[in-house]
C-alpha cells in the first residue's frame, strides 16, 4: 500500500515537473501564457460531470464581468468566457436527456415550463420562415444556452434555498465588482452625464444594460438586509452592497432604469396591502386604454417638454417625457414605429428572431429620424421587449412573452401567500427584480445578452422551484438553507 502511495505522490510530482517544463519553454521560447489556463479548463470539465450546480454558480458570478466581442460574422455577439460554459451545459443537459431519460416532471410540467416550450417552438418555427435564416437560427441558439442552464438546470438545483441565496450573492457581489470600477473610471471624466453612457465597458455595452442589471438587484441587496436568519456580517455586507448598487444606479443615469424601481416599489406596496392581482392588472389595463384614448392630448402635452437629459438629477428626471428634442427618446419611438411597420407587413410569422436590426432601416420614416439614427443596422434593437418579438416573430411571439410574465407573477404571488417567512423573502426579492426588468422592457430589451438573460430566467427558475419544491406540505418544519 505504501508503494502505490508513493506512486501516486510520484506521479504527481512527474506531472507537475512536466507541466512547469512546458510551460517554461512557451513563455521564454513562444511568449505564450495559455498552458497556465490547462488546470483551471481540466478542474471546470470535472465539475461538469460531478457538481454541475457548481458551474452554474460559476458561470452566474462570471457574468457580470464577461466580455463580449460584437463583430462575429452572422450577426451575433458571443460572450466571453460564459457563453461557451452555457454551451457546455446545454450539450451536457441534452445528453443527459437522451441517455438517462430523467428530469424532474414537476418542473417540465409547470405551467411556465409550457409557456416556455410554446415560445421555443414558436421561435424555431419563425426562424425556418426568417428574413434571415442563419441570423435567427443563430439566434434561436443562443436562447437555448441561456434558458436550459438557467431555467431549466437551475430550477432543480434551487430545490435547495442555499443555493437560491448563492445564485443572487454571487453576481451582485461580482456586478458591485464591476460598479466599482465604473464609478472610478466615471470620476476621471467628473461624473459626466455623457460619460456615463460608456464608461461601464467593456463589462457592459452601454448604461442602459447595466442601469437595468442594477435595478434588477437593487431589491434583493435590501432584502438581505432584513432576512430571517441571517448573520450581522451579512446583514453588513447587505447593507454595503445595497449603498453601492444605488450610487451606481443613480450615475447610470439610466431614465428607464429608476422608473422601473419606482414601479418596483409601488408592486412591493400592493402586495404588502394584499390589493388582488385581477384588480392591479385591471387598473393597469384601464391606464393603458385611457393613454390609446386620449394619446393625442397627452403626446400634445408631452411634447411641450423641452428638457433634454442632463448631469443635473432633476432636470434628467423632467427629460424622461421629453418627446419634442431629446435625440434618446425620440429615437426610441422611431424604432418602436419601425417595428410596428414590420409587424403590419408581416403580423403572423414577423422577419424572424434576432433579425429587426438589419431590416428595419427601410421602415423608418424620414420625419421620425434622429441625429443617431443608422441605415446601416449597427445600433442595436426595437428598444423593446415587446415590439421586438413582435416585430421579428409575430403576435404570437409578443402575446407569448406577456404570457410568460402573467404567470409567473400569478406563481409568484401564489407562494408569497402560502410560504413560510424565509420563502416569502425569497419570493418577493426575485419577482420584485423580475418586475424592475420587464418595466425596463417597455424601453429597452436585453434577453438576447447573457447579462440579463442568467438573472431573468434565473429569477423565473427560482419562483418555479419556490412553487414546487418549498410548499408549506412539503417542508413542515423546516427548509433547507
Amino acid at each position: 500500500m505504501k508503494l502505490t502511495e508513493r506512486s501516486k505522490i510520484l506521479w504527481v510530482y512527474l506531472i507537475t515537473a512536466v507541466f512547469l517544463a512546458m510551460n517554461f519553454y512557451l513563455i521564454i521560447d513562444k511568449s505564450s501564457f495559455w498552458l497556465f489556463l490547462l488546470p483551471v479548463v481540466l478542474v471546470t470539465l470535472v465539475y461538469y460531470l460531478v457538481s454541475l450546480d457548481k458551474i452554474i454558480l460559476f458561470i452566474t458570478f462570471l457574468t457580470p464581468i464577461a466580455i463580449e466581442l460584437r463583430d462575429i460574422e452572422g450577426g451575433i455577439g458571443l460572450s466571453l468566457p460564459t457563453e461557451p460554459l452555457m454551451f457546455g451545459v446545454l450539450l451536457l443537459f441534452i445528453a443527459n436527456l437522451i441517455f438517462e431519460q430523467r428530469y424532474d416532471k414537476r418542473v417540465s410540467n409547470h405551467p411556465v415550463s409550457y409557456i416556455i416550450y410554446a415560445s421555443l417552438l414558436w421561435m424555431l418555427i419563425t426562424a425556418a420562415a426568417s428574413e434571415l435564416p442563419v441570423v435567427s437560427f443563430k439566434y434561436l441558439l443562443s436562447r437555448l444556452w441561456f434558458v436550459i442552464p438557467f431555467y431549466f438546470v437551475a430550477a432543480l438545483m434551487f430545490k435547495k434555498t442555499s443555493n437560491i441565496k448563492k445564485f443572487i450573492w454571487l453576481y451582485m457581489i461580482s456586478l458591485c465588482g464591476v460598479i466599482i470600477y465604473t464609478l472610478i473610471q466615471h470620476a476621471k471624466y467628473g461624473f459626466e452625464e455623457e460619460a456615463g453612457h460608456w464608461v461601464m465597458s467593456p463589462f457592459y455595452n452601454d448604461h442602459t444594460a447595466y442601469g437595468a442589471a442594477l435595478a434588477m438587484f437593487i431589491p434583493a441587496a435590501f432584502g438581505f438586509i432584513f432576512y430571517p436568519g441571517a448573520t450581522k456580517s451579512s446583514r453588513l455586507l447587505a447593507l454595503i452592497l445595497s449603498a453601492i448598487l444605488i450610487v451606481g444606479i443613480i450615475f447610470s443615469y439610466g431614465r428607464a432604469a429608476w422608473i422601473s424601481i419606482i414601479v418596483a416599489f409601488i408592486v412591493f406596496i400592493l402586495i404588502l396591502l394584499r390589493i388582488k392581482f385581477y384588480i392591479i392588472a385591471a387598473t393597469f389595463m384601464l391606464f393603458v386604454g385611457t393613454f390609446f384614448i386620449f394619446q393625442h392630448q397627452i403626446l400634445d402635452k408631452l411634447s411641450k417638454n423641452k428638457q433634454d437629459s442632463s448631469a443635473n438629477f432633476v432636470e434628467h428626471i423632467q427629460s424622461i417625457t421629453n418627446i419634442s428634442s431629446d435625440a434618446s427618446n425620440l429615437e426610441r419611438i422611431n424604432r418602436w414605429q419601425a417595428a410596428i411597420r414590420l409587424y403590419n407587413e408581416r403580423p403572423f410569422l414577423g422577419w424572424g428572431p434576432g433579425t429587426y436590426q438589419f431590416v428595419y432601416s427601410p421602415f423608418q420614416s424620414s420625419q421620425e429620424k434622429t441625429i443617431i439614427s443608422t441605415n446601416l443596422g449597427d445600433k442595436g434593437n426595437a428598444h423593446s421587449e415587446y415590439l421586438g418579438p413582435l416585430s421579428e416573430m409575430g403576435v404570437l411571439g409578443s402575446a407569448l412573452i406577456i404570457l410568460l410574465i402573467v404567470y409567473f407573477i400569478i406563481t409568484g404571488l401564489r407562494v408569497y401567500k402560502n410560504g413560510t417567512n424565509e420563502i416569502k423573502f425569497l419570493c418577493m426579492i426575485t419577482l420584485l427584480g423580475l418586475i424592475t426588468y420587464f418595466t425596463h422592457g417597455f424601453l429597452n430589451n436585453f434577453l438576447d445578452t447573457d447579462k440579463l438573460s442568467v438573472p431573468v430566467w434565473g429569477f423565473i427558475a427560482i419562483i418555479v422551484a419556490l412553487d414546487i419544491y418549498h410548499k408549506p406540505k412539503d417542508n413542515p418544519s423546516s427548509i433547507d438553507g
